[in-house]
């Protein structure tokens, strides 16, 4: 090995694994580490401390273990400044762009580390420095404007991974990661309820992410009263969930199927299309409530307790909706918006909302995924979104369960 460089981590590494990480790291990728310095923190609120110094046999192996170990949270223990170049054109970032994690990040600037707001997964960082105080934030490709200082390579950024929670005190003490179809049910949604009666008491939001699942299922009425009672104060979700909310108020099915009896009236298979016919005539979502066209549900919750709904659009959707957004790149950034608004987020049977939400989302958000499908939950964590939790359990039952927890 000829050539090596040393790192620094730092905070609650063993039992948050950030340790064991970085030694899998190096040797998974061909090199060698020695470890310099050593501290453990004694108490629970005190950190502990490694430098290790990284071997590899040249630069170009050397490179790709240190970008691994930035990722995980480690740092260079000599700093520089982070590297700085102008996009050349909008939409085109230069060779070798930083692109983020979901973790909150810092870069270093003349000598100081400055916070990256908006911080989400898959962006550029732009370093705006005209003026007092220097800035960061994140920008998705599509909204890179020419002459932008784009953050280039890894030296002079600091990643700080979320710090597993010592202790199971608080409600949110369960919220450590994973999926289980074997955690007790009624014990987990209790203590979901908790946390989001705990966000809402510290002045926090609550997103909601909803697939048609949700209606279908027989949930939708718990989900509406979670709404109008201040618990959930946004919807995320796609034409298909909207439509069969309302096709629900207006004709007691959702999909053609009676939710109550579980019967298929006569020609209820085009009651979703004689819905959005009626309310695209009424002139939205909005415009059908006040005309009462729609007289209960999660829409018409929303719209008479003022709580922000995005209804993102896909290739296919039938109508779609006046609401709906069609244009992907729109559908985007009002998510984006509502997601960086989010203290904790409630995904309910949506794998691609649920993922493009999670995209959005830093690790510091709390999430929690709920789907009869494990796979919809596993999909999620792969994705990055590491931070949820996952519960295997179906949504007809959830909702209603949490719903009663929270308001009764």
């Amino acid at each position: 090995m000829s050539t090596s460089e040393v790192v620094e981590l730092e905070g609650h590494i063993i039992d948050s694994g950030l340790m064991e990480r970085a030694f899998t790291v190096v040797m998974d990728m061909g090199g060698e580490f020695e470890v310099e310095e050593f501290r453990v923190g004694k108490h629970s609120d005190e950190a502990s401390y490694c430098r290790l110094r990284v071997f590899a046999a040249d630069e170009a192996g050397l490179h790709p273990i240190l970008h691994e170990l930035h990722q995980s949270g480690a740092t260079l223990a000599a700093p520089t400044d982070a590297t700085l170049q102008p996009a050349p054109a909008d939409r085109v970032v230069p060779d070798g762009f930083y692109s983020t994690t979901n973790h909150p990040t810092d870069v270093r600037v003349d000598g100081e580390w400055v916070p990256v707001g908006n911080i989400e997964m898959d962006c550029a960082v732009v370093v705006e420095d005209e003026g007092e105080p220097t800035r960061a934030r994140t920008k998705v490709l599509n909204a890179i404007e020419a002459g932008d200082h784009v953050v280039t390579g890894d030296a002079g950024i600091r990643v700080k991974p979320p710090e597993r929670p010592r202790g199971s005190s608080g409600p949110f003490g369960f919220m450590r990661g994973g999926v289980s179809a074997e955690r007790p049910s009624e014990s987990t949604i209790r203590r979901v309820a908790e946390s989001i009666a705990e966000t809402k008491a510290e002045g926090g939001d609550v997103l909601v992410v909803a697939g048609p699942a949700v209606i279908h299922s027989g949930a939708g009425p718990a989900l509406a009263e979670l709404v109008r009672e201040g618990y959930v104060d946004a919807v995320s979700a796609g034409n298909g969930f909207a439509v069969h909310d309302m096709e629900r108020s207006m004709y007691g099915t959702s999909l053609g199927m009676d939710v109550e009896t579980m019967e298929h009236p006569r020609k209820g298979h085009k009651h979703h299309i004689y819905t959005i016919s009626q309310v695209a005539r009424a002139g939205g979502i909005e415009a059908a409530v006040e005309e009462g066209l729609v007289d209960e549900g999660v829409m018409y919750e929303c719209v008479t307790n003022d709580r922000e709904f995005v209804l993102a659009g896909s290739i296919r959707d039938d109508g779609p909706l006046p609401d709906t957004i069609t244009d992907a790149v729109e559908a985007q950034n009002a998510i984006r918006e509502q997601a960086h608004d989010a203290d904790l987020v409630l995904m309910l049977s949506s794998l691609l909302h649920s993922v493009a939400v999670g995209n959005c989302l830093p690790s510091t958000t709390r999430v929690v995924c709920v789907d009869i499908n494990p796979a919809t939950v596993t999909q999620l964590l792969d994705r990055g979104s590491a931070q949820a939790v996952g519960m295997v359990t179906d949504v007809g039952m959830f909702v209603p369960t949490l719903a009663e927890e929270l308001v009764r």
